[in-house]
């Protein structure tokens, strides 16, 4: 690809875009990024996706740190979590020719709506409290978080799709975390999962460095705005903000089911 100087100025907003509202709400970037870099830039859609890994773990790097260092970011279920997300990938792959993609997929829409719908709810009662102000929370029911990472890894796997929008809700809903602990917990997982997925692509030659590099600085310095402004946002906006973005990422699922977008 031939990038003149506008190009990368527009690559670096998209970054800037994407990494703030990856870090504000915990879902990388690539629900943003993978659209606009296949529709707009005509980049395939391979090249896209290695893009989008390696900007996610510059919006881990660009937030994680910052929540560590705020006691947002709780490591060691992020750590527990993952594990089982990273099992449920691996099972993923091994069934992938044997499921069929687009019913998952609608299935997985369905399972976001309700999701969204009982985030907003929760967050739409007068006595809501989130409980992030003082950091005083308590895991409920880890093996029933545990089966649900799990399963967010297949349909990671299965799907191609982040596990932000999956592990968020997972935290906040089932296991009874604070949203901006789960926030910030997501942002630090993410990355985790990118790095290995990210080097498989660029073995493979599907990061192309001269559109990776521009968008992934923009991204590192919007991950660094997000934190400062996730922190600053009352949790119930955050929360109806996550759920709209997860109705848009339901009716995407259906729209690709629809017109062949999981197939081989």
């Amino acid at each position: 690809m031939n990038l003149t100087p506008f190009h990368l100025f527009e690559l670096g907003v998209l970054g800037l875009f994407s990494g703030g509202v990856g870090a504000l709400l915990g879902i990388g970037g690539g629900l943003i990024i993978i659209p606009v870099l296949t529709l707009l830039f005509g980049v395939p859609i391979h090249q896209a996706i290695g893009t989008s890994l390696c900007c996610v773990i510059a919006t881990s790097s660009g937030a994680a740190a910052s929540y560590v260092e705020h006691h947002l970011t709780d490591v060691r279920l992020g750590m527990t979590l993952e594990l089982a997300t990273t099992v449920g990938a691996v099972c993923g792959s091994l069934v992938a020719t044997h499921i069929s993609r687009e019913g998952l997929a609608v299935l997985f829409a369905l399972l976001l709506t309700y999701a969204g719908g009982a985030m907003l709810r929760k967050a739409r009662k007068k006595s809501f409290h989130d409980g992030d102000e003082d950091g005083a929370y308590t895991v409920r029911r880890l093996p029933l978080g545990l089966a649900a990472s799990s399963g967010a890894g297949v349909v990671s796997g299965l799907l191609g799709v982040g596990g932000g929008p999956i592990k968020v809700p997972v935290m906040y809903l089932l296991l009874g975390i604070p949203f901006k602990i789960a926030t910030a917990t997501s942002n630090f997982m993410i990355g985790v999962t990118a790095a290995a997925s990210a080097f498989i692509y660029f073995s493979h030659g599907d990061v192309p460095l001269q559109v990776a590099a521009p968008t992934a600085v923009g991204v590192f310095l919007g991950a660094a705005m997000g934190t400062h402004l996730m922190r600053r946002t009352p949790s119930r906006w955050l929360i109806r903000l996550f759920s709209l973005i997860m109705f848009y990422f339901a009716a995407m699922m259906v729209w690709k089911s629809l017109h062949g977008g999981f197939s081989h």
